[in-house]
């Protein structure tokens, strides 16, 4: 059963990250950076993303990473509106992810293929499509969370005016320290601070795009 649930995630756990980190690869060379291209990651390849560590962590834990894709924000006309614009586009590239999966979904479960139950063909990918929906929300919101290395951290100072933004570079010095603590101490205490910061957004969106009959697929 183990084996199978690695085989049921893998696909759509590669698509999200790649279509993820190729989002801001191609925002960033939309925008005047070249670097993701010129490195050879401006592509839909997922070889190309995967952090072998990150993705052994996700598979073990629950929680990994893939390789970022360089940025470099020197290159763009207007660096800060322009870093914020690429910082957004990996999170919305994951909502839009699930939309299609939501579609998709709620298309299987009109024609009656949505019975978890069975182990036809049509209703793997039914449970494929649904952790597609769940996986991609928790990457869009998760990535939004203003802590530095996610994406919401350059977001935020993209936002706040100039004066703030330096002030706010040296906090998020200590965000991958802070991040990391409140993911460990959620893993192995069962706090629930993170589904209790993000988890009405996935059941929110995935009522929105999937309909009622996500509910099973939430936690």
């Amino acid at each position: 059963m183990r084996l199978e649930y690695y085989l049921l995630i893998t696909p759509p756990l590669f698509f999200a990250f790649t279509i993820h980190e190729y989002a801001h690869g191609l925002a960033a060379y939309k925008k005047g950076d070249n670097t993701a291209k010129l490195a050879g990651r401006l592509t839909l390849n997922p070889l190309a993303h995967v952090d072998i560590l990150g993705m052994i962590l996700l598979y073990l834990y629950g929680f990994g990473w893939a390789k970022p894709v360089p940025v470099n924000p020197y290159n763009f006309r207007n660096p800060r509106k322009d870093e914020m614009v690429v910082s957004f586009a990996g999170p919305l590239s994951n909502l839009l992810s699930a939309l299609v999966y939501g579609i998709i979904f709620r298309i299987l479960v009109g024609n009656g293929l949505g019975n978890i139950s069975e182990t036809s063909l049509a209703n793997i990918i039914f449970v494929m499509v649904a952790f597609g929906i769940r996986l991609n929300l928790v990457l869009a919101v998760f990535n939004l969370i203003p802590i530095s290395p996610l994406d919401g951290s350059h977001i935020l100072e993209g936002l706040v005016p100039l004066k703030y933004a330096h002030q706010l570079q040296k906090f998020q010095r200590v965000g991958p320290i802070v991040l990391m603590a409140v993911i460990f101490m959620d893993f192995l205490l069962g706090t629930g601070i993170l589904w209790g910061l993000f988890g009405w957004f996935v059941q929110l969106f995935g009522y929105i795009f999937a309909g009622p009959e996500f509910a099973h697929f939430i936690r």
